[in-house]
């Protein structure tokens, strides 16, 4: 596993440090009903799809699709293998939904076929996995002018073992249309001795015309493929755009292994760590008041050719004529006017740092910059041993009935065990196929994928605290690879204690997000706005400007929910045999 080497910089203006809770609103949600002429085709899991990746790949998958390029249109796949369309126009008025494409109906024929899966790679195609390992390139048209004009078949191929479809992109490149790919299976693995056999593979495909803008009858083919093995169903998988890059989240970390089905070579656990580690450029120790930080620098230079900026939360130290030395946002807040910075011999640079919060210690002086070198002095390491040596012990509980009994690796649980491989969010470059930027989640959970922009990649919110922070990535950026653009106040916290909750979503303009349990409930959370009346907290006596709402929606259906998607107007919500469609926003 990559070491980290970035972080994800929370912008502290999208935050509400005053916020309260929700409160319950009993204003009905307007809810119409679709009912279908077929079932939806549910893929139920097998008896020897039995892990938990099974279940979060296959048995909580969302078989109902949006079309980030057309607001209030939805696809799903039936029974019959129709591809069919609802695009709402007036809510009174929603009609059936329209058949787009047709599957063929020997999918059934194959033994471990999954569900099928689709996948908008941009306003005029779109991808079609049938869950038995074919797929299918399909030019749409424009779908917003012609939404029922039937799919055309461009490209079929059989890859093999059956898989679903997790991103699509295309682009252009020198007249050529090219389409990205990329398609999750899980397969029983000889290298996986441990845990359940089976690995997860990611794979990425590029399939390119062979003729200008696609004009001979059968102008496509795969001219790239690149396989990638991991421990962990992704939680957020995608490619960049123009096929640049691809970014993973995923609890345990994905690894090449084939290009173009030729393996490649593994360069060991020695040979990458020379390659990653590099000398330092500076150097930092801390104590509890303050922190010093000594830099190297360039021969000769002079205090006015030193370029220092600080401020409580971000530092910047360079030299003229020079790349910084030193930039980012530091790990916790300092007092600039208690700092200062000194040149000595002209060779180096001591700043001291005080702390604003004395006595928390930094594990990091800029979270992600891994070109300094922390030293921890003999006084330090001997105070930290004294302080933590009460809470381990060689012996197996000697004294059990101490007031601070110590305890040891021998008591614990396997459960009580820290994974050697936490979640993590990594970037791979799409040449060298190397990890160029990592970022360690740690206790920042994955909610859930949204598109926001079609020209965009998909956001992914993560839990941070109580809040749902909503991150989009930036490819073209690497220096801001991810930025925070919007907070679902306490979402994190309330998403917890839906015990039943299966699926989660937000609205594209951040006006509400939106959890759907396993069966009926669904529930709304509003932002913040402006009360029309007066309104007073008589606990605290003083006037509440804004108010967030939540709502209630229990939906007449006893059927299990299998699709769930936002729009800013509209939620929709799919069942075995009914569309519901909530209106949420006027």
């Amino acid at each position: 596993m990559a070491a980290a080497n970035y972080s994800l910089n929370v912008k502290r203006q999208l935050l509400d440090p005053n916020f309260e809770s929700y409160r319950l609103s009993l204003d009905p949600l307007p809810t119409y009903t679709v009912e279908l002429d077929a079932a939806v085709a549910e893929v139920k899991l097998k008896d020897s799809q039995y892990t938990l990746d099974h279940v979060r790949a296959f048995g909580m998958y969302n078989y109902l699709h949006i079309d980030p390029w057309y607001e209030d249109s939805v696809y799903f796949v039936d029974c019959k293998g129709r591809v069919l369309n609802l695009t709402v126009t007036l809510d009174t008025a929603l009609g059936k939904p329209k058949e787009v494409f047709r599957l063929p109906m020997d999918r059934s024929s194959c033994e471990n076929h999954l569900c099928a899966s689709l996948s908008f790679a941009s306003a005029t195609w779109a991808a079609l996995a049938d869950g038995t390992g074919k797929l299918y390139l399909l030019r749409t048209s424009k779908r917003g002018d012609s939404a029922h004009t039937r799919w055309e078949p461009l490209f079929t191929k059989d890859l093999g073992e059956p898989f679903i479809l997790i991103h699509s992109l295309s682009h252009v490149r020198a007249g050529f249309l090219s389409v990205e790919l990329l398609l999750l299976r899980i397969q029983q693995d000889q290298l996986e001795s441990r845990g359940s056999g089976f690995s997860v593979f990611l794979e990425w495909l590029t399939v390119t015309s062979s003729s200008e803008q696609g004009e001979c009858l059968e102008p496509y083919e795969v001219t790239k493929s690149r396989v990638l093995r991991g421990g962990s169903v992704p939680h957020y998988a995608a490619v960049e755009p123009q096929g640049r890059g691809l970014m993973v989240a995923s609890e345990k970390p994905f690894q090449f292994t084939h290009v173009d089905g030729e393996p490649l070579q593994d360069p060991g656990p020695e040979a990458m760590e020379v390659e990653e580690k590099a000398d330092p450029i500076y150097f930092w120790q801390q104590t509890a008041e303050d922190i010093t930080v000594s830099i190297r620098l360039p021969e000769g230079t002079t205090k006015d050719g030193v370029m220092f900026q600080l401020s409580a939360d971000h530092i910047m130290v360079g030299v003229q004529n020079y790349s910084p030395l030193i930039e980012g946002q530091l790990h916790s807040l300092v007092d600039p006017e208690a700092s200062t910075w000194i040149l000595k011999d002209n060779k180096s640079l001591e700043i001291s740092l005080q702390k604003r919060n004395k006595g928390a210690m930094w594990p990091e002086l800029v979270p992600g910059d891994r070109r300094g070198e922390m030293l921890v002095s003999e006084e330090q390491a001997a105070l930290l041993h004294e302080r933590l040596n009460h809470l381990t012990a060689e012996d197996l509980n000697p004294n059990p009935e101490k007031e601070k009994p110590p305890c040891n690796s021998q008591e614990l649980e396997e459960c009580d065990i820290f994974p050697e491989d936490s979640s993590s969010l990594t970037r791979f470059d799409g040449t060298t196929l190397k990890p160029t930027h990592v970022v360690n989640l740690g206790s920042h959970q994955y909610l859930f994928t949204v598109a926001i922009d079609p020209s965009e990649m998909p956001c992914f919110c993560l839990r941070h605290d109580v809040d749902a922070l909503l991150w989009q990535p930036h490819p073209e950026q690497p220096d801001h690879m991810w930025e925070h653009i919007a907070t679902f106040n306490a979402l994190g916290y309330v998403q917890a204690s839906k015990r039943d909750k299966k699926f989660s979503t937000c609205a594209p303009n951040f006006s509400y997000a939106a959890l759907g349990e396993c069966l009926r409930r669904v529930f709304i959370y509003r932002q913040p706005l402006p009360m029309d009346t007066v309104l007073f907290n008589r606990k605290q006596g003083k006037q509440v400007g804004q108010v967030a709402k939540q709502q209630v929606a229990s939906l007449d259906s006893n059927d299990s929910v299998l699709g769930f998607r936002a729009t800013n107007e509209r939620l929709f919500v799919l069942t075995s045999n009914h569309l519901f469609v909530l209106k949420v926003n006027n």
